[in-house]
């Protein structure tokens, strides 16, 4: 049975890539990493946490011994690592926080893998999953394309391009068998509500103001999450060793129009009359660094694996408000900070 290591699982991304490897491959043990901070939230799996295959690990990966010792008791025989600080706004006010786990943090897993493989690295496989937003910013034609030169903008996007260019150096020297996916914005159910399209719908359920950088001109392709795990199901069994691949949704939105598509399905959902939730967006001072546009081909991955995005944006933005409004607990613990007892109650406190 193949052990594979998934770090940061209790996050939005990883609760996802979670759950569809272990709902698609119940022969894997699945090891969920996870230090719980403020984005991880143990209830996003609580559908599968009870699983014979599913292992849940307290710890930090900036904690050197704490992971050459995990990989020593368990010897896994593949990393898919999403663990990472990941909100811009964040990285502004403490970049040091990003520094630490977004690159300290995989160098320490990166370093653990190379020692307990003792470059035996046949079976092995080490996959870090990037964001597109160390390509920098693009302006009103063309794609980020896997050989597009980086350019980040942000301290978070350069500690995830710097964190890249970790794998490629530990591959590249030492061998390390390693892919690595650069995907655009996702979207969907369990999203942490400080992210535009979850903080967007809270607002407008509660008739709260909706902040908009600008003028809403910056431009996002997005990505539902769902399919976004099914894109790192397809590069962890058929990605080629050594290779990037970049993971779009092909859906440009700016903004401001995402919003107004966001404020015509809630009034519809809440039977408001339209244009109710229109007046709430209120445009913000702009936010440091903010990059105009981010665009992904991902033919690469589309035309080697096979893989393609199974929703159309608005079927999966309805898709993501009706999760939303029917779990609203769910919303009001993440908000409150009353879904960080759900480790206490499950676990036990340390």
């Amino acid at each position: 049975m193949k052990k594979i290591l998934i770090t940061g699982g209790a996050g939005f991304i990883g609760s996802h890539v979670i759950r569809h490897f272990i709902n698609h491959y119940p022969d894997y043990i699945i090891y969920n990493l996870d230090v719980l901070t403020y984005a991880g939230n143990l209830e996003n799996l609580n559908d599968i946490d009870k699983n014979k295959n599913y292992n849940f690990i307290k710890a930090d990966i900036t904690d050197a011994t704490l992971i050459n010792d995990l990989f020593k008791e368990h010897n896994f025989d593949a990393v898919i690592h999403l663990a990472a600080e990941s909100h811009v706004d964040r990285s502004i006010s403490s970049p040091m926080d990003f520094i630490y786990t977004n690159i300290v943090g995989t160098a320490n897993l990166l370093n653990a893998a190379r020692a307990i493989w003792a470059e035996n690295y046949e079976g092995k496989l080490f996959y870090h999953v990037s964001t597109d937003e160390v390509y920098g910013s693009l302006g009103d034609t063309g794609f980020f394309l896997e050989d597009t030169s980086y350019d980040p903008q942000s301290p978070y996007s350069a500690s995830k391009a710097s964190s890249d260019h970790l794998v490629r150096a530990y591959h590249n020297t030492y061998k390390l068998p390693v892919v690595i996916s650069n995907c655009s914005n996702n979207y969907g159910g369990n999203q942490f509500p400080e992210k535009l399209i979850p903080l967007a719908i809270n607002n407008i359920k509660n008739m709260k103001p909706i902040p908009v950088y600008g003028k809403g001109e910056n431009i996002r392709d997005w990505l539902y999450v769902v399919d976004h795990a099914s894109a790192i199901d397809a590069i962890f069994h058929k990605g080629k060793i050594g290779e990037t691949y970049n993971i779009g949704g092909n859906n440009e939105w700016k903004n401001i129009d995402l919003i107004h598509a966001l404020c015509k399905i809630m009034d519809k959902k809440l039977n408001r009359k339209p244009g109710t939730s229109a007046g709430l967006i209120t445009f913000v001072t702009d936010r440091a660094g903010h990059d105009l546009r981010y665009a992904i081909d991902s033919s690469k991955l589309q035309n080697n694996l096979g893989w393609s995005p199974s929703l159309e944006f608005e079927e999966g933005l309805e898709k993501t408000v009706d999760w939303y409004l029917a779990n609203q607990e769910w919303l009001h613990r993440v908000v409150s900070g009353e879904y960080q007892k759900y480790y206490d109650e499950m676990y036990g406190k340390n």
